[in-house]
């Protein structure tokens, strides 16, 4: 479950509203991404669509090692021009992220091997990328309205 002290400190209960969609672990995943970017500029889809798509295999295959019993939860919000994706799975979690994002240049992974390469993914697509200290969930935000970043994917 996702405790309200994790959502991101700028929203205010006011001015937000979560919707959520869970799902039991799986790597189909084109209706899901279907509708977590269904109010998405179109612009900005190839790009969310690829670092969604990691985070939500992370958490599927990684998380819950594709265990049809558990739960892949993704909660969404729209405020302020900011989108926010909260990520949660039912696995045993990892210690702190491994990627150093300033070793994050998008032309290797962190560490030149498969393991880490998805961390530096979505330092690379999303404005701010923050887990849990169990690594059991991950808050992502694209932030829409800046001027001085553009879709990495056209």
């Amino acid at each position: 479950m996702i405790a309200t002290s994790l959502r991101p400190a700028s929203l205010s209960p006011l001015r937000q509203s979560w919707e959520t969609i869970s799902f039991a672990s799986t790597l189909y995943l084109c209706p899901i991404l279907d509708l977590l970017l269904e109010h998405i500029p179109p612009k900005w889809h190839p790009e969310l669509r690829l670092g969604l798509q990691e985070a939500l295999v992370n958490a599927a295959k990684h998380g819950n090692n594709l265990d049809p019993s558990k739960t892949v939860k993704v909660q969404f919000s729209v405020v302020n021009h900011e989108y926010w994706w909260v990520i949660s799975d039912e696995g045993s979690g990892f210690p702190a992220p491994y990627c150093d994002p300033s070793e994050c240049n998008g032309d290797l992974p962190c560490d030149q091997s498969e393991s880490g390469r998805g961390f530096c993914l979505l330092r690379q697509i999303f404005d701010q990328v923050h887990w849990n200290h169990l690594g059991t969930e991950v808050r992502l935000c694209k932030k829409m309205n800046s001027r001085s970043k553009l879709p990495l994917i056209t």
